[in-house]
């Protein structure tokens, strides 16, 4: 039976989430005739959980893929109210920068995007079954609507979320579905089911959401939003949207007491729920039954727009009974006469075990078949969005004929991110965080621009705009450094105002950069530089100028691990005293006792990183162990 749609697409998108937008953006971009296919129309672009955009780790991934001309980040920009860099204090490598946002402003945005992209169009029904050629084959033809409507394409890219086979937990409550008040895509997880796709279920949940006209803001502790002016797109010129405050409170004995008294009614606990939620972002229930000890966890109240009373309370995850809800809810401070308007709940679905697929997100052993975001194991809407990027390019660029860009490991946490999935998988809920990049130093979110456009450029992602911009800031960039090339003396800067080491001798200006006092604003006073050059370069290069000598020793690590390998781990390495080894790595490598660096790489979830703090402490106590004898 033919579909009311046109039947030639170059590509068929499943799911209006972050992946499936950054994929049908990307993909439309670089020539290639895509359909987006989602449940409802009006819900495509829409916030899930958190209304947030960015963080630690996730902040560098809205940048990479805005670098690539994505939507993420502008939509964060048209929507933000409240602007927070974690980790301030900190190096810039691992500061990230994180915006709350106006729901409706926020899906407003990224709906007027994609309907400002050529070759893309919207389709509204539910997937029901891949096509294929034939019934022998396992090459792509089309998709299959809920209505028998069919939609014939060479590549579909699977990005459904939460929706394949969800199924919703709410204390004694079942309902089917990805999303409360939204279908539930169980014909097509039958058929992936049939398919022989290696498959399992994950878990994941949000809190309640307040009514904040009862929350009495007066007693909490304020949040305010960061003051400056930096923005989560390159292509964003200003902040447009007023902005607001959080506030904070937090669990104390009472609050766990009533979250104890309902554990019995906690599909959680009860059985019910069968896959691993996010280590990282786990349920208040799992908080309490975890660490019973605390006297109790902090919680952000975070409004969820400008026009509504809903405040979404950060930290409270869960998916015990409504009452329990309420009492716990209510025993924190400014909250005792707060009223839920929606209840919290969990969500449990399928996803497909990552290592199924190769570095393009492509499924091995299907032609045209590509899988993004929460379907590969991942969780969160930065994580969804840089995988729909790569699966939107890899489907056009096969179809195009053109080669990849070419992502590593050394220049993208998006590479990082693919690499960790399709090499070692998942068993929770995949997390970016930043010590799983080795390269980080070099990684940082300011800088994702220059080190990715011209990869975007290359493979036509980028559109005119983003390239006139990248190329008035590169031009600038140029600019800056060959005026900071002069060499200069301790006493140069001095008379500048730099008090730096007198016996530092004579380099170039960018070469002091290295000492902390030292500002490009000030170096351009000593060159007598009179371009004036944008904030966001100056910070650039003052950063790059400040990591330099950390990535030249960080690259000299990674070269000894691949000349070190064979190095032998005592079978009592105490790995819990290496500094910068999650919790989840000392874990892993404490259960499976590698007797040698070589062996310790294969642990599944050791990053190189993780490697090169092993062999410093393995040398440690090598010469220890030597000295003592």
């Amino acid at each position: 039976m033919k579909s009311r749609f046109s039947p030639d697409f170059d590509i068929i998108i499943v799911g209006g989430g972050h992946a499936g937008c950054e994929a049908a953006a990307v993909a439309a971009r670089m020539g290639a005739r895509v359909a987006l296919v989602s449940f409802q129309r009006d819900t495509i672009g829409a916030m899930s959980c958190n209304p947030a955009i960015g963080g630690l780790g996730k902040g560098h991934l809205v940048r990479e893929v805005d670098a690539f001309d994505g939507i993420i980040a502008r939509a964060a920009d048209d929507a933000a109210i409240h602007y927070r860099m974690l980790n301030a204090s900190k190096g810039a490598a691992v500061q990230g920068p994180r915006i709350q946002a106006d729901r409706r402003l926020f899906k407003a945005s990224v709906q007027r995007q994609l309907a400002a992209t050529p070759n893309l169009t919207i389709l509204q029904g539910e997937a029901a079954a891949l096509l294929f050629t034939s019934e022998t084959s396992q090459k792509i033809a089309g998709l299959r609507l809920a209505d028998d409507g069919e939609i014939s394409a060479a590549a579909v890219i699977l990005a459904t979320g939460t929706f394949l086979g969800g199924k919703l937990f709410r204390g004694e409550e079942r309902l089917e579905g990805g999303r409360i008040g939204e279908n539930s895509a169980l014909r097509l997880a039958d058929q992936i089911r049939g398919a022989g796709l290696p498959m399992a279920r994950l878990k994941t949940g949000t809190p309640p959401r307040l009514d904040g006209r009862t929350i009495d803001w007066a007693a909490l502790p304020e949040q305010p939003s960061d003051g400056g002016c930096w923005t989560m797109s390159a292509m964003t010129k200003r902040r447009a949207v007023p902005e607001v405050f959080c506030a904070m409170t937090r669990t104390n004995h009472h609050t766990h007491d009533i979250i104890r008294s309902g554990l019995d009614r906690s599909p959680l606990f009860g059985g019910d729920i069968q896959g691993q939620g996010p280590r990282y972002c786990p349920s208040i229930e799992d908080k309490i039954f975890r660490f019973g000890d605390r006297d109790g966890h902090q919680i952000f109240l975070e409004p969820e727009a400008l026009d509504s009373h809903y405040v979404y309370p950060n930290g409270i995850s869960t998916s015990l009974p409504t009452d329990i809800q309420i009492a716990l809810v209510q025993s924190m401070p400014g909250l005792a006469q707060c009223e839920i308007i929606v209840s919290g709940y969990a969500v449990e679905y399928d996803y497909i075990d990552p290592r199924a697929l190769d570095h393009s997100l492509a499924v091995c052993g299907f032609d045209g078949l590509y899988c993004a975001g929460q379907i590969n194991g991942t969780t969160g809407y930065e994580e969804a969005a840089a995988q729909g990027l790569i699966a939107g390019m890899g489907a056009a660029c096969r179809l195009l004929d053109r080669p990849m860009p070419a992502l590593d490991r050394s220049n993208s946490y998006i590479a990082v991110m693919i690499d960790d999935l399709v090499l070692q998988g998942v068993t929770e809920p995949y997390r970016m965080l930043t010590a799983r990049a080795e390269y980080r130093l070099r990684l940082r979110a300011d800088n994702a621009a220059t080190r990715l456009t011209p990869l975007a450029i290359e493979v036509g992602a980028a559109g005119e705009d983003r390239k006139s911009a990248f190329f008035g800031q590169m031009t600038q960039r140029d600019a800056l450094i060959s005026a900071l090339t002069d060499h200069a003396t301790a006493d140069d800067l001095a008379r500048a105002g730099l008090p730096v080491k007198a016996d530092a001798g004579r380099m170039p200006l960018i070469d002091w950069l290295r000492f902390p006092v030292v500002t490009v604003k000030a170096l351009l006073t000593v060159s007598r530089e009179t371009i004036a050059f944008s904030e966001s370069i100056m910070a650039e290069v003052e950063q790059d100028g400040r990591y330099a000598p950390y990535i030249q020793r960080q690259e000299a690590e990674i070269r000894d691990i691949a000349a070190n390998e064979r190095i032998g781990l005592p079978s009592n390495f105490d790995y819990g005293a290496i500094a910068g080894l999650s919790n989840e790595m000392v874990e892993r490598l404490s259960l499976a006792r590698p007797d040698t660096l070589a062996a310790a790489a294969r642990v599944r979830g050791v990053t190189p990183a993780a490697l090169a703090a092993i062999l410093v402490h393995a040398k440690r106590a090598s010469t220890h162990a030597s000295q003592a004898a």
